[in-house]
């Protein structure tokens, strides 16, 4: 009776080789994609900032081309066009200035100061 023998060293060795490659290869297609799927949230994320961040951006835009286009439409008041003309030129001045402006401290940071 061929099943009554017991299975050899090398048999069970063999099917405990393909369990744990089993096993292994069941664990590694879960990591992979649980971070697809963190980094496809991370994407959808990031874009849906970036069209809301463009959406105000071009409302904003609108509304400050909107007043100086009924400023500039009904002259007058040199005052009132100066200053709509002039404060979103100081507005994008500010921002641009502090985009690009680059912060250095002067002091050297201590290890216990860690952010």
């Amino acid at each position: 009776m061929r099943g009554d023998r017991a299975p050899d060293p090398t048999q069970v060795l063999a099917a405990l080789g393909v369990l744990l490659n089993l096993v292994l290869v069941l664990v590694l297609s879960w990591r992979f994609s649980v971070r697809a799927a963190r980094r496809a949230a991370d994407t959808d994320r990031t874009g849906t900032r970036l069209m809301s961040l463009t959406g105000r951006t071009a409302l904003t835009a609108a509304g400050i081309v909107g007043v100086q286009w009924i400023v500039i439409t009904h002259p007058g008041n040199t005052t009132l066009l100066l200053v709509v003309l002039g404060l979103p030129a100081m507005i994008a001045s500010y921002t641009l200035t502090r985009a690009l402006t680059v912060l250095t401290e002067e002091t050297p940071r201590s290890r216990r100061d860690r952010r």
